[in-house]
């Protein structure tokens, strides 16, 4: 059977109220169950719950399609593949901070074309498909869509950079610095959030260190249907297969990769 991408984005944008509703009923829960990874980094019951989920619906709606997820790896080599992270910014999710969601990207031939990223504890979710646009909606208001902003001067510009010990592994510390200096404003939003910003024009520059498909694959459409350009802090477009994401308002995106190279 053939699939718009219109038909997998309802299908994704189903996946994420029912990640939703598993994790907004485990956030700030006292008996939350949390474990250490191998890699030191944190999983909760409420991730393992949301992945497993998710691949019951998609063995269903879609099971013809490979899935990838961050809990429980990879499952078939079909052309199709679901990337799934239950809840992007567990540390957050585990302290009461916000700032998480869950990721939901559909990748045809290595490129991710359908994106949802939702963050119940911040009453939004965003989505987009390749030529549907991208779109966000907020708890009690109808959907708007996106555009990144206009800004075209550096010295104008917002940046979000997410772990300072994280650009400082990487060797990339120094040309952080002299782009904060370059730029009116820098924060730290983190997570999914720094991207979902940047798609809705409130910032203008968004990267980090060390992430993995599961990070990035559905913001990747949701930024570029918003108007925006998203590679690697080389500039290199394989941002999936990379170490590190970069993403910007197109406008900046030259400057940058310039002001971050070695």
């Amino acid at each position: 059977m053939t699939f718009t991408l219109a038909d997998d984005l309802a299908v994704a944008l189903v996946l994420a109220a029912e990640a939703d509703l598993v994790s907004i009923d485990r956030y700030r829960s006292q008996d939350l169950d949390v474990q250490l990874k191998p890699d030191r980094s944190q999983v909760t019951d409420a991730d393992t719950r949301v992945e497993r989920i998710v691949r019951e619906h998609l063995a269903q709606a879609r099971p013809d399609d490979a899935i990838l997820g961050e809990e429980y790896g990879v499952v078939g080599s079909a052309r199709r593949q679901w990337i799934i992270d239950p809840i992007d910014g567990t540390s957050n999710f585990v302290r009461g901070v916000p700032i998480w969601g869950a990721l939901i990207a559909l990748v045809i031939d290595g490129r991710p074309e359908v994106g949802v990223v939702s963050a119940p504890a911040l009453g939004r979710r965003w989505w987009a498909a390749t030529g549907h646009g991208a779109w966000l909606q907020e708890e009690g208001h109808e959907p708007r869509r996106l555009h990144v902003s206009g800004i075209d001067d550096l010295a104008s510009a917002s940046l979000s950079y997410n772990s300072l010990k994280h650009w400082d592994q990487y060797g990339r510390l120094d040309q952080l610095v002299g782009l904060s200096r370059a730029v009116e404003r820098t924060r730290a939003y983190g997570d999914l959030w720094s991207y979902m910003l940047l798609a809705e024009g409130a910032i203008d520059i968004a990267g980090e260190f060390d992430v993995k498909a599961w990070d990035i694959a559905a913001l990747l459409p949701i930024v570029r249907e918003a108007g925006g350009t998203v590679t690697d802090v080389e500039g290199r477009q394989d941002a999936l297969d990379a170490l590190s994401v970069l993403a910007t308002n197109g406008l900046l995106h030259d400057e940058v990769v310039a002001r971050l190279a070695r």
